[in-house]
């Protein structure tokens, strides 16, 4: 019985760890945060992202909606260029449960009453940088880097850009220290 009820409290965990974004952002600590009115997208960086063209569009649409809301402006000569770029990386996992018939493991499963459970799962994880570059320095004032679960499914392809989009652009500008 309580072997039943660790599993599922170890599933539910997994799965919750799962679908959140993981975010780490690093900054230059001199660059004049308050002073960025506009924004504009680095073109040539974004055409070399290894996505397809659907998703760029999804990426490059929510960090507009992103950067609009937080009050900036696009503009075709603006303070902040803004450039991503994606990486992914397939990762199996193999779960070995080994119970005998007394409720406990031991071994590889060697002995008379060896009962073993195999779960496998695949996933792809994914990884999202933004970098914002100040176009009057040309220089690189701060990158955010999301890291989660990437779905296969279509249907959740748009909310699940959104969600790496936000989580990681949620931390820009950067708190005062």
């Amino acid at each position: 019985m309580k072997i039943k009820i660790l599993s599922i409290v170890t599933a539910l965990l997994l799965l919750t760890s799962c679908q959140s974004v993981r975010v780490v952002t690093d900054y230059d600590k001199v660059a004049p945060f308050n002073s960025y009115k506009t924004f504009g997208f680095y073109k040539e960086g974004v055409d070399r992202a290894e996505i397809s063209d659907l998703d760029k569009r999804r990426i490059l649409s929510a960090i507009e909606k992103t950067f609009l809301e937080k009050g900036f402006t696009k503009s075709e000569s603006p303070d902040l260029m803004v450039n991503f770029f994606t990486k992914e990386k397939q990762q199996i996992n193999i779960y070995n449960n080994s119970f005998n018939s007394f409720g406990w493991g031991w071994g590889w499963g060697w002995g008379p009453y060896f009962n073993a459970q195999h779960n496998i799962s695949n996933s792809t994880q994914g990884t999202l940088y933004i970098d914002l570059i100040d176009t009057k320095r040309k220089e690189l004032i701060w990158q955010g880097i999301g890291r989660g679960n990437l779905s296969t499914s279509v249907e959740h392809k748009d909310e699940l850009i959104t969600d790496f989009v936000n989580s990681i652009l949620s931390n820009y500008p950067p708190k005062e220290r």
